[in-house]
């Protein structure tokens, strides 16, 4: 996720460079000779391009949308709920400083909590925030599978972790 302009500018550098790569590759006759090896590092490059792609629409979809016009944005993993802040917070062009003092907090409180993605903020402060931005629910639905309910210790390690399963 592209959070300010210097992450922007540096995704569009990156970007840049992978396309230029992939048109070397493309060009290069004698890697062409090992197919196989040739689609691997052309396939790995063309993922990169894909994903930098998605996440320079979604910067600028947030960065130029009307401040004054609503926009909805989808929580699929409780996990992603400081994202859904830091996107909030972007669409409403509002800068950390401004924020902080919507939410009486202080600018480096915010800073700190994004940079962090809200890991050592209090539920308070997550809640100040979400008010401070306004943030409403239309139509939420928790699913919660009292049938293989967990019954073990849950680790800090596995909380933060990618191997959380999507609740479907």
């Amino acid at each position: 996720m592209i959070r300010n302009e210097r992450e922007y500018r540096n995704t569009l550098y990156w970007l840049e460079r992978f396309e230029r790569s992939i048109a070397e590759l493309d060009n290069n006759e004698s890697l062409r000779a090992d197919f196989k090896r040739w689609k691997l590092q052309r396939d790995s490059y063309q993922s990169q391009v894909e994903d930098l792609k998605e996440q320079i629409k979604e910067y600028e979809t947030l960065t130029n949308h009307d401040s004054q016009t609503p926009i909805v944005l989808t929580l699929d993993e409780f996990n992603n709920l400081p994202q859904l802040l830091i996107k909030s917070r972007m669409a409403a062009k509002l800068s950390q400083k401004e924020l902080a003092e919507l939410a009486g907090l202080t600018e480096e409180e915010i800073q700190r909590y994004e940079d962090k993605d809200y890991e050592d903020a209090s539920f308070l402060n997550v809640m100040a925030v979400v008010d401070a931005l306004d943030i409403k629910i239309q139509s939420g639905e928790f699913l919660i599978p009292l049938d293989t309910l967990r019954r073990t210790p849950i680790t800090k390690e596995e909380l933060l972790s990618k191997s959380w399963q999507k609740v479907s």
